[in-house]
């Protein structure tokens, strides 16, 4: 009798502690919560000062049909079409510490005459935290967010950040010397010789 009292203890226990692990869903947001939501993401936008992300029927074809967040407006974009050539791309994330150093990097390089266009693509991030580290920056480059992360499942980069040189044909180039930019200098030189 002892030997079932203890095998039901143990069942009941391995259950308390199955629902205790178990994940749950977060609940739904309320319509306040939704409302706010947008409206901090608005304020965070205006914040940024980012441009709009530019649209063409042109772009990488391993890109294409891969949509992203325009950080400076909050549409929805095909990354492919927000990839003008000659574009530098640099994938970045809000955990990425080497991604942090090289972003204003990137935006002097931009600033520069005959520099060609860089676009910031954040990966695996929240909208409200790219926003918040691009204004900390004082990045104002285009911008795209790929919350979920599928850009970079096809550009397969090592790690973060990683750069990558599109050209006029559409093909997509790894700058791999350096891997990361110190200066507006190693970025003009990783374009001439892409």
């Amino acid at each position: 009798m002892n030997g079932v009292r203890w095998a039901v203890a143990v069942i009941v226990l391995m259950i308390a502690g199955v629902v205790a692990i178990w994940p749950r869903s977060d609940p739904a947001p309320t319509p306040e919560q939704t409302t706010r939501t947008s409206q901090d993401l608005a304020q965070a936008r205006a914040e940024a000062e980012l441009p709009s992300c530019a649209t063409d029927d042109q772009g990488p074809g391993d890109l294409r049909g891969l949509t992203a967040e325009c950080l400076g407006d909050g549409k929805s974009v095909d990354i492919a079409h927000a990839l003008q050539a000659p574009v530098l791309v640099n994938m970045w994330a809000t955990w990425c510490e080497p991604c942090k150093a090289e972003l204003p990097v990137l935006a002097q390089y931009a600033q520069e005459p005959g520099a060609i266009r860089v676009v910031a693509l954040g990966v695996e991030s929240r909208p409200a935290d790219a926003l918040e580290l691009l204004t900390a920056l004082h990045v104002r480059l285009p911008a795209l967010l790929d919350e979920d992360g599928k850009a970079k499942e096809k550009l397969h980069p090592v790690g973060l950040p990683a750069s990558y040189l599109v050209k006029g044909d559409g093909s997509v180039t790894l700058v791999e010397n350096p891997r990361v930019f110190r200066s507006a200098d190693e970025v003009r030189q990783a374009v001439a010789n892409g």
